[in-house]
Parts: structure tokens; C-alpha cells; sequence
């Protein structure tokens, strides 16, 4: 049972700038009516430029979270871009190793990064939802597939399976305190959809954000993110991925077809498509290169015997389910469920 939860702004900062205190207020809100006491780790609520110029106190809420003998949950405000700054502070002398306790860390997007960091150091997360992004949702509630899965993770501090969500949303497209109360269209879903190899397969299941992957290996956004990469030994190595399941999930940036190959053929170069039981991708946001994604996970993988399951609702398409990290997970596509070890 979740009972204190701390909010850690690990990447934007967005959420101590005042123009959207008012999302920020439903937040707290909804996780207090759940009887969850709410701590901002002191540098959460600086705002975007504090926050962007000290990655050094964002790795400090991290550790000073994890030492924390009293939160039980640690919540990531919400993605952003450059959370990869963070690894010196955090490894240069073992400080993310000897700070971690056992707390549930949630958080998606470029959090694939810390969860990354986490998995380094043997810490088991959970992947696919945020404060800003589901906690401070503008409609009347939660979006009810969301809120199941954070209301399970909450009560019981795990997640036993996963199904589909019965509908899709668009993307919201405006926030203002006007859209208070509002929903955005809503499109029936199509399931877990199986684009090759045994529809029931297992491991552990590690991964992420494609967009943020693909940052690991291009630098094309911050040149120093590849080579900090490389020297901290970042992503896992094709021995640490044999046997588990790989997730990818793509951005609000909606990657054309061409980077999305680009990320793939990097993931590629690593031998994890050769090491993995199974891929998992995610429902792209809107629905945009749906198609196009599919071709490339086959083709690229080029794999016909590797498991491949499109069309989750994890990560940055809503609603959005929580995925347990370094869980044994048992995937049955034709029965449309993924369960977990206890």
C-alpha cells in the first residue's frame, strides 16, 4: 500500500511555471482524495530554466527521494529531453547505487532514461504514466483505463496483467484553464495485434520511449548524450538482454517512418533483436505511422520467428496502462492479456 508519494522533476521543469499551476492544483488534488500524502522534492517546482540549468539538484531530489525511509512511491513530474545529464552525478561515485531503497518509481518518456539508470544498478521500475500527464488530466476525471492501473499500483504496489483498452483518445490539443472538464474524441481500439511469431512468449520486459533510444546512439539533439552513453555503459549489452521482452513506445514528436528505421537500425547494431524472446510496441499517439511502424519492426527486426505485438496502449498514446520492469511477464496475444509474476 502506497501511503507517501514524492514528486521529482527529473527532466522539464515545466510544472513550477506558474501558467499551469491550475493543472498542477488538480494533481495534488485527486492523488490526496486517494488518501496519499504529497511531497515536491525541493527543486521540483523551480520552473523550466532552474531546472534545465541544474541537472546536479534534479540527481539530488533522485538520491535524497530514494534515502527518504518514509516515501513509498516516487512519481515523475513528466518527461522532457535531457535527463541523461543527470548520469554523473549519479555514478560518479556509486551515488544512485548506494541511495536506492525498495520504492516504486514510475515515469515514461524520458524517464526511459533514469529507468535505465535504475535498471543498472538492479532497481525494478514501473513504465507509462506521469503526475502532469494522467494525475493532472483536464477532463472530469482520470481517463478510466489510466486509473485503473494507477489505482492497482497504488493499493497494491504491483501490476498482475495487462489487457487492452476497449478506446482511444486524440491528442489533447489545447490546455487552458478553460478546458477544465473537457474530453477529446474517443475511437474504438483494436486490441493487441500480433505481426508475427508465437502469439504467447515470456521474459522480463525493459525499454522505453523509442524517440529517447534513439537518442542514446544520434546526436543529433545533444551531442554529448552518446558519448555520456557510452561512458557510463548506459544501454544494457546483448548478454543483459537475452531472454527479455523488449518494449518501444513512440513520442508526442511522432518520429516520420524514416527515423523510426534509423532508431530500429541502431537498436539493431547493439544484437538486441538477436538477444530478446518478444518485442512490444506501443499505439503511436493519434494513430500516426501506425502502418508505417508495423512494416518497420518486421522488416528491420527481420526476425520472422521473433514475437512481435503492435498496438498497446502504453507510453504517449491515452489511455495508458503501467508496465512492470524486470518482472517475469507471460505475453498470450491470442487471449490478449500480459500477466506478471508475483
Amino acid at each position: 500500500m502506497i501511503r507517501n508519494v514524492a514528486i521529482v522533476s527529473l527532466s522539464s521543469g515545466i510544472i513550477g511555471e506558474e501558467r499551469i499551476r491550475y493543472e498542477v492544483e488538480i494533481g495534488i488534488r485527486r492523488l490526496k482524495e486517494y488518501g496519499l500524502n504529497v511531497k515536491f522534492m525541493p527543486h521540483a517546482l523551480k520552473g523550466l530554466d532552474y531546472v534545465r540549468d541544474h541537472p546536479e539538484k534534479r540527481a539530488e531530489d533522485l538520491l535524497e527521494a530514494f534515502r527518504d525511509p518514509e516515501t513509498d512511491m516516487i512519481l515523475c513530474a513528466i518527461g522532457g529531453d535531457d535527463t541523461y545529464r543527470l548520469l554523473p552525478y549519479l555514478f560518479d561515485h556509486n551515488e544512485l547505487a548506494e541511495a536506492v531503497t525498495n520504492k516504486v518509481f514510475l515515469g515514461f518518456s524520458d524517464t526511459t532514461v533514469n529507468h535505465l539508470m535504475l535498471h543498472k544498478v538492479g532497481v525494478n521500475t514501473f513504465y507509462g504514466q506521469a503526475f502532469l500527464c494522467d494525475l493532472c488530466e483536464l477532463g472530469p476525471e482520470m481517463r478510466p483505463y489510466t486509473r485503473k492501473y494507477f489505482e492497482e499500483l497504488i493499493t497494491t504496489g504491483t501490476i498482475r496483467e495487462i489487457t487492452p483498452s476497449d478506446v482511444w483518445y486524440e491528442e489533447r490539443k489545447q490546455f487552458s484553464p478553460d478546458q477544465i472538464g473537457t474530453t477529446t474524441p474517443a475511437h474504438p481500439n483494436q486490441g493487441f495485434e500480433l505481426l508475427q511469431g508465437s502469439p504467447v512468449f515470456s521474459g522480463k520486459i525493459l525499454g522505453g520511449c523509442i524517440d529517447s533510444l534513439y537518442d542514446f546512439f544520434n546526436g543529433d539533439r545533444y551531442a554529448d548524450m552518446p558519448v555520456l552513453c557510452r561512458k557510463y555503459h548506459l544501454f544494457p549489452d546483448a548478454e543483459d538482454w537475452k531472454g527479455r521482452i523488449l518494449l518501444l513506445e513512440s513520442s508526442e514528436e511522432k518520429p516520420t517512418p524514416a527515423l523510426y528505421r534509423q532508431a530500429l537500425e541502431y537498436l539493431k547494431g547493439t544484437g538486441v533483436f538477436n538477444a530478446v524472446s518478444g518485442i512490444l510496441a506501443g499505439k503511436p499517439m493519434d494513430e500516426t505511422y501506425a502502418e508505417e511502424y508495423k512494416r518497420l519492426l518486421v522488416e528491420v527486426t527481420d526476425r520472422p520467428e521473433l514475437p512481435i505485438v503492435f498496438n498497446l496502449n502504453i507510453g504517449h498514446a491515452m489511455p495508458r496502462c503501467i508496465m512492470p520492469f524486470g518482472v517475469e511477464a507471460t505475453v498470450d496475444a491470442e487471449k490478449q492479456v500480459i500477466r506478471f509474476a508475483e
